[in-house]
């Protein structure tokens, strides 16, 4: 019967006697190698003791010893805070009063603020940022609201005094005024009342034409954020909602408020033509990348022209809210 085998593996693959023998002695090793692990179980059989009770008695038995050694040292808890290092305990957060205007990046450390987000805050506040109510912390990109619960008690904004007037004395501003020979209103009250012109009403305007002069009449925008608002607006190709002016980088509630009161919609947007534009025009959006203007552009050769808004779905790189911001800037 072996010998037929053989016969039948030489007609079959076309060996020698040789190379027949040799693929059977390969064959038998193979199986052998396969089997071990098996023979290997029937032929040994180990006999493991069962320890489960033995083990859970003595963990027991730890437990309630180093539960009566906790009892005994109350002072425990306190020697490892004495034996951490300098840097482990500056980590932790230390709460006192503060002021968001006024204090430095390790002071924001020590109130547990990673240094990446202290140093964000310390830049927000280099170019004019400024804080004026307790809500104006979760404004700064990443803040966590967690923590902002637990600041929230500690923080002391500062408001600036005014001069107070003793009867018969000049504050700073109307010496200046009195210096300049304007004229002065009889004494009232103890106190010399320059008579100046009132300064005329704000009155809303168009925030899609408005120029910095607009801007910087309002409470707490300076140059530096009318100019930073019309640079956004001019990207944007203009304002659809007085929400987008929370995208605005540096703003602050109380010209947002004044943004929001003066800084009316009136006029339409500047659209970028969807299907015939570039991916260098729809890269000029704030809200696309410049890969998402290339997929578009992409998309539009190979399954043709954009109808709407809900045409622009089917591309994955786009999310449903980015399509909601880029629609009402794209003309189909």
């Amino acid at each position: 019967m072996f010998t037929r085998f053989q016969a039948l593996i030489r007609d079959y693959f076309g060996f020698s006697h040789k190379e027949t023998r040799g693929f059977l002695v390969l064959l038998f090793l193979t199986i052998l190698c396969l089997l071990a692990p098996f023979l290997y179980r029937i032929i040994v059989k180990s006999d493991v003791p069962d320890t489960s009770v033995a083990d859970q008695r003595k963990l027991d038995s730890l437990v309630t010893l180093m539960q009566a050694e906790e009892a005994k040292q109350p002072q425990f808890n306190r020697r490892i805070d004495n034996d951490k290092t300098t840097s482990e305990r500056y980590s932790e957060p230390k709460l006192f009063p503060f002021d968001p205007n006024t204090i430095n990046v390790a002071d924001w450390q020590q109130l547990g603020l990673p240094r990446w987000l202290a140093e964000r805050i310390d830049k927000y506040r280099s170019k004019g940022g400024q804080f004026r109510k307790k809500e104006d912390l979760l404004r700064i990109y990443d803040f966590p609201p967690d923590l902002y619960d637990q600041l929230e008690p500690y923080i002391t904004l500062k408001e600036k005094a005014e001069t107070k007037n003793v009867a018969g004395d000049f504050d700073q501003k109307e010496r200046n005024e009195f210096t300049n020979k304007q004229p002065v209103s009889p004494e009232r009250n103890g106190r010399y009342v320059s008579e100046r012109p009132a300064k005329p009403a704000l009155q809303p305007f168009d925030i899609n034409t408005a120029d910095t002069s607009q801007l910087i009449a309002l409470k707490g925008i300076g140059a530096t954020l009318a100019g930073r608002i019309i640079k956004f607006r001019d990207a944007l190709g203009g304002f659809v909602s007085p929400e987008q002016f929370r995208d605005i980088y540096g703003i602050d509630s109380l010209a947002l408020d004044e943004l929001v009161k003066f800084g009316k919609i009136r006029s339409g947007v500047r659209k970028i033509p969807v299907n015939t534009a570039s991916a260098e025009e729809l890269d000029r959006l704030p809200f696309l990348s410049s890969r998402q203007a290339q997929v578009i552009v992409n998309y539009r050769e190979q399954h043709g022209a954009y109808t709407s808004a809900e045409s622009l779905k089917p591309i994955r790189i786009l999310d449903a809210k980015t399509i909601e911001k880029i629609a009402p800037y794209l003309e189909f």
